[in-house]
């Protein structure tokens, strides 16, 4: 291909028809909304991916619009990163949004999964950045948990990684967070099934012995009691067609 005569061509169509790409401010604008976990100001410049500014990549419309997204995730992959994820989660996460998008066999799907990830980021992004406010013991106690979710957590354990007292952590973990070390765990722990359920094929029993729950029966209550569904209507609701194909 003689990619000089090819650039050319572009610019000369895109003149012709009026093709202009996303403006690189608002572009620079979004990426930083999600970076600072600013969920208002991400939706008010969300752009959907088969707009005209964004520019074609394929002539086949379907991977035209993968192409876009997955382009999408690894930018909000780096700037996630930069600012302030944890580079193992933010590149897994990265996958799991990957895999499925390289599974959807419709546009819809794509459009879907589209919003779902910027939502998702940016939520991840929006309680990242609030930790920075806290003291380093709590940030510490927090970077601890997530590391163990599928091991016994224990208060001693995280007393001593944070080089506090258990009655002093569990006090000023409170005080920071509003919610009691348990329940952090506990609340960890279910976001990570709502994952687990939604893109892998674990059973409940494999999920509630990964993520330390006593026993398959608690993990569905707790489960029911902080979502709303049992993880089997969890699953039925929100596991993606594209993934189950």
């Amino acid at each position: 291909m003689n990619i000089k005569k090819e650039f050319s061509h572009i610019e000369f169509l895109n003149r012709e028809y009026n093709i202009t790409h996303l403006a690189y401010e608002k572009e620079l604008a979004f990426f930083n909304g999600i970076k600072t976990g600013n969920l208002n100001e991400v939706h008010k410049l969300f752009k959907p991916l088969n707009s005209d500014k964004l520019g074609r990549l394929s002539d086949d419309i379907i991977r035209n619009l993968k192409y876009h997204l997955i382009i999408t995730v690894a930018l909000i992959t780096r700037c996630c990163i930069e600012g302030g994820m944890e580079m193992e989660a933010a590149f897994n996460l990265s996958d799991i949004y990957i895999r499925s998008i390289d599974k959807c066999t419709e546009e819809n799907e794509i459009h879907l999964l589209h919003k779902e990830l910027v939502d998702d980021y940016t939520q991840r992004m929006q309680i990242i950045y609030k930790s920075t406010l806290y003291p380093k013991p709590v940030i510490t106690c927090i970077d601890y948990i997530y590391d163990n979710l599928h091991t016994k957590i224990t208060l001693e354990q995280l007393a001593e990684a944070a080089n506090l007292s258990p009655s002093h952590l569990s006090r000023l973990f409170h005080k920071e967070t509003g919610i009691t070390i348990s329940a952090y765990i506990t609340q960890k722990r279910i976001e990570a099934a709502e994952n687990m359920l939604k893109f892998s094929e674990y059973s409940t029993i494999e999920i509630s012995e990964y993520l330390c729950f006593s026993s398959e029966s608690y993990f569905i209550n707790v489960f029911r009691k902080k979502t709303g569904y049992t993880p089997k209507r969890y699953r039925e609701m929100f596991f993606r067609k594209s993934i189950e194909k």
